[in-house]
């Protein structure tokens, strides 16, 4: 079992940065593929971005790349998402989760623990 706790979301303007952070606890934590989706309002939830379990590879959702970093230290059991250049459409719900299958993770066929979720919202 994997425990996963978000921190790190707040208000901000269109164009700041923020750092979210997601601390992993458990068994076997630092196996794990690590990923962040985010469920804007009225929306689906969606993918954003996603990291081995040693640190490699990394991918981004398209809407993303170039603006967001994910990062993740295993010593920490922390996995952290460096957000730039915010825009308004990046308010969401912002979830941390973690999956034994790097690709499964990726494409969210199977997620195998979540986090409670933390709220981003981005002012024009």
């Amino acid at each position: 079992q994997v425990q996963l706790v978000e921190s790190g979301g707040g208000l901000v303007q269109a164009g700041d940065s923020l750092r979210l952070s997601c601390a992993a606890s458990g068994r076997n934590a630092d196996y794990y593929a690590m990923a962040w989706f985010r469920q804007p309002p009225g929306k689906e939830r969606e993918f954003v971005a996603v990291i081995g379990a040693n640190g490699r590879p990394s991918n981004y959702a398209d809407s993303v790349k170039g603006r967001f970093t994910i990062s993740r230290d295993n010593a920490k059991n922390t996995v952290d998402l460096q957000m730039s250049d915010l825009i308004p459409e990046d308010t969401a719900v912002y979830y941390c989760a973690a999956g034994s299958v790097y690709r499964d993770l990726w494409t969210g066929r199977r997620v195998d623990y979540w986090g409670q979720g933390a709220q981003v919202t981005v002012s024009s």
